[in-house]
């Protein structure tokens, strides 16, 4: 018994370790937060909601980065988009389990909730009046949840990795184009991380009646709210 006893202090070192060298969120408290936007009533057909992680300080790197739903008889990969994005995956089994989503990071690195921003098209062509329109949808929406008290839409921003050569630009009813100028800042709003290369569409730049144009597509749309 004293052997035994010796042995197990003698692991506490390396477990501990093993716990402060990732993180884990509880599934339960996420399905919550996911669901929320999956109950929500009003016009969303312009808009979608992923699980988010993202960097509490930008020295925190997100290459590698491996998000994991575990549970007493399951292990799942979750594939991360370029800003920490994932599928949420809506599983009973996994909530009856208790289950946890783990980082490889150490705890208190990221930070982790549901992030709702405007759908991309295949095609990259945006008629400015469904931008508003998904604009106000998200507003709309920030609002429902508790959020963006005091801000209206002003228009709304696309962004690229810093090296990628895409262009947009905004195209009138009568075919003329102006190219939107890029820049370099955060894909979203309050984010840490910001090289990556933006395009800002406002809407008192043009009137509604035509369209922006992307030449990809972009990592994400996120709505400009002042």
């Amino acid at each position: 018994m004293l052997r035994l006893l010796l042995l197990s202090l003698a692991l506490l070192p390396s477990l501990a370790c093993a716990q402060e060298e990732s993180d884990w969120i509880d599934y339960r408290t996420a399905y919550r937060q996911m669901i929320w936007f999956e109950k929500y009533g009003k016009p969303k057909q312009f808009l979608q909601n992923h699980f988010r992680i993202r960097p509490r300080d930008k020295s925190v790197p997100m290459e590698g980065l491996r998000l994991t739903l575990k549970g007493r008889s399951t292990q799942t990969a979750l594939t991360l988009d370029a800003l920490g994005r994932a599928v949420f995956p809506f599983s009973k089994a996994a909530y009856d389990d208790n289950a946890e989503l783990t980082l490889n990071r150490k705890a208190g690195q990221l930070k982790s909730g549901a992030w709702v921003s405007i759908v991309t098209r295949p095609d990259g062509v945006y008629a400015v009046a469904d931008l508003h329109t998904a604009c106000d949808q998200l507003l709309a929406y920030l609002r429902y949840s508790g959020e963006a008290a005091g801000k209206s839409c002003a228009g709304v921003q696309f962004s690229y990795p810093r090296n990628d050569a895409a262009t947009v630009r905004y195209q009138g009813a009568d075919g003329a184009a102006v190219a939107l100028a890029a820049k370099e800042g955060p894909a979203f709003s309050g984010d840490v991380v910001i090289g990556f290369r933006i395009f800002a569409y406002r809407f008192s730049m043009q009137p509604d009646g035509g369209q922006v144009v992307t030449s990809s597509t972009p990592l994400a749309i996120a709505a400009l709210l002042e």
